[in-house]
């Protein structure tokens, strides 16, 4: 039998790469979305669902903050899940 000598002990990889990128990606959250829109998202009965977008309408009127519902579905029981969003700011 030939006998190997044993190996070292394998070096740990650098983790640079990840310590950076972790950093960045918490440097990241509370910032807004790349687009530069607010978003939230609404899981309602459809009466309230219709509420909270009038809402939502009423206080970023639409001429000055481009408030839309970006998107919507219907969910069983007559709930609405829907997006809306809007620029932070009025110019």
């Amino acid at each position: 039998m030939n006998a190997s000598p044993p190996k070292p002990p394998s070096a740990r990889p650098p983790l640079d790469g990840l310590r950076r990128q972790l950093a960045k990606s918490r440097e990241a959250r509370g910032r807004l979305p790349r687009d530069g829109y607010v978003r939230e998202t609404f899981i309602l009965p459809s009466l309230a669902a219709r509420q909270k977008a009038r809402e939502w309408f009423d206080n970023f009127p639409r001429a000055a903050y481009w408030t839309e519902i970006e998107s919507w579905c219907e969910r069983p029981d007559d709930v609405i899940e829907f997006t809306m969003r809007r620029l932070p700011t009025a110019d």
